[in-house]
């Protein structure tokens, strides 16, 4: 393998890890299971072209990243009503919370299933339930004003969070490894891009329009992105034997649950309070059992003897940092722009005019994408990663000081957008590297879960931070300047902690002398 032309250097063309067999062939996983590694007969990236041999259809990059756009507007649509939701649905505060939890946990729960479900049954298809959830469960939503129908639609709606894993593993396996670095960065980015985007769009149809709308326009992007994904991307050939993992499934829906239960609404319920404690101390007792039982199992939902390779434990637990660190700008920003000017700090800003202060942090994700790929080409990916936390922490940094005016807001939401956008467009690299192709749907899932769990860390720590260092105003609580700079440092914090991890990655060096060794091995 030419390691230095590759867009993943060292990663996808080469033998994964010890114990396994070499490309094309067939190899033990350390479990007792045998697989069928994508070498040059399979059409992988190794062989520079698609899974299917022929010429990879044109579009395949640009309908994924829609799709996985449309998901990311799907999410964040309800960012300009939350606080007018207990009107809007005639309930309690502490009961349209679970409106914004309930996409969350669903989200979560759904993102490594669909995955691993892509691996077994096709990753098109599994991209097709996913986007079809996604456009009933708006359409439950788009035709109710009830609290217990909303819940339920917004929990349909977030089985689609599936659809950016997904679409990065049919990269992999159908585009040519010149590629494959830009392609995938570029949808790993997509999430946020379509995020950022969102917030204008939805606060100006929401002054405008009913709020019902918001459903509606997202229902209509999940039809369209459906019919352009039949008709643009082809089903992938990589498929992975045996029957999905119910069991396994059941047990890490209940641990995900356990733990984003006590993460999101720990505010509501009391931090102190027994219902919270006791779900943070089931959460690990479920997961180490589901752990035991996984190892046991001949096909499980996730290999975990592939998520405990150094390269892919390293790359999620990163994962969770840079989401902590995303999150708070979203949190943070739109707030510090709407507040009004009598605060002595506030802005004073109309909602849509907050929403489009913040929208350049996604066009800088996007942008940022095929320069990700070309330090990853150049350097591997551990540095592309390093790079984008380096520029994360002294976004936040300066952030702290660049926040009397609108530019400054601006152009801190510019930097903190491109170190995302560079982080989490390396990341997909990382993780392909390191575990086979017929793996690559349930360990892309697990990535995104990692960033699911960072966001949720991120909305409950700076949430009570925000909570706690505030003033009253009018009849409310806001919070104070020193509650955001608080917050910035926190998220500054969570950067830094994500580059002394990925400081343990293996370098581009380090992983080419074991591909060699394990040369020599075959």
């Amino acid at each position: 393998m030419t390691q230095a032309s590759s867009a993943v250097p060292s990663s996808t063309a080469r033998s994964r890890g010890s114990g396994q067999g070499s490309e094309g062939g067939v190899g033990p996983d350390g479990g007792g299971r045998s697989r069928t590694y994508g070498g040059p007969s399979s059409g992988g990236p190794s062989s520079g072209g698609p899974a299917s041999g022929d010429v990879p259809r044109r579009g395949v990059v640009p309908v994924l990243a829609f799709a996985g756009i449309s998901v990311a507007v799907m999410q964040t649509l309800l960012v300009p009503v939350v606080a007018r939701l207990p009107a809007l649905l005639g309930t309690a505060p502490s009961d349209a919370a679970w409106v914004v939890t309930a996409t969350l946990l669903s989200g979560a729960v759904a993102t490594p299933i669909m995955g691993r479900l892509g691996d077994l049954y096709g990753k098109r298809r599994m991209i097709l339930v996913s986007l079809a959830a996604m456009v009933m469960g708006s359409l439950l939503c788009g035709v109710t004003s009830s609290l217990v129908p909303m819940i339920t639609g917004r929990a349909v709606q977030g089985f689609a969070m599936g659809v950016i894993p997904l679409g990065i593993s049919i990269m992999r396996d159908e585009l040519p490894q010149d590629r494959l670095g830009s392609a995938m960065a570029f949808m790993s980015s997509s999430l946020g891009v379509g995020g950022a985007l969102a917030m204008p769009a939805a606060a100006y149809i929401a002054q405008q329009a009913d709020w019902h709308v918001l459903f509606f326009g997202s229902a209509g992007l999940g039809a369209l992105a459906m019919l352009i994904v039949v008709a643009v991307v082809p089903e992938s050939a990589q498929r992975t034997g045996g029957r999905f993992d119910v069991p396994g499934a059941l047990g890490l829906t209940t641990g995900l649950v356990a733990l984003l239960l006590a993460i999101s609404k720990g505010g509501d319920w009391g931090w102190s309070s027994g219902l919270t404690l006791g779900l943070f101390a089931a959460a690990p007792v479920v997961f180490v059992l589901w752990g035991l039982m996984e190892l046991r199992v001949r096909e499980p939902l996730v290999d975990l003897r592939s998520t405990a390779r150094r390269q892919v434990l390293l790359t999620n637990l990163a994962s969770i940092t840079v989401g902590l660190a995303f999150y708070a700008a979203t949190l943070v920003l739109p707030q510090l722009l709407q507040l009004p000017r009598a605060t002595g700090y506030g802005l004073g800003q109309p909602l849509v005019v907050a929403g489009l202060c913040v929208a350049p942090m996604g066009f800088a994700m996007m942008l940022v994408s095929s320069l990700s790929a070309r330090i990853s080409e150049a350097r591997g990916p551990k540095v592309s990663l390093m790079s984008g936390l380096v520029i994360l922490a002294v976004a936040y940094l300066t952030g702290t000081v660049l926040m009397g005016a609108v530019w400054q807001v601006v152009l801190t939401a510019v930097l903190i957008g491109t170190g995302i956008g560079i982080a989490y467009s390396a990341m997909p690299a990382l993780i392909i590297g390191a575990v086979p192709k017929s793996e690559s749907g349930a360990a892309n899932g697990l990535n995104t879960l990692m960033r699911s769990i960072g966001t949720s860390s991120s909305s409950a720590v700076v949430g009570v931070v925000l909570a706690r260092m505030s003033v009253p105003l009018g009849g409310a609580h806001v919070p104070t300047e020193s509650g955001f700079r608080v917050s910035f440092l926190i998220a500054a914090g969570a950067a830094l902690t994500g580059l002394l991890i990925a400081s343990f990655l293996p370098g581009q060096g380090e992983r080419e002398a074991a591909d060699a060794a394990e040369a020599v091995r075959d």
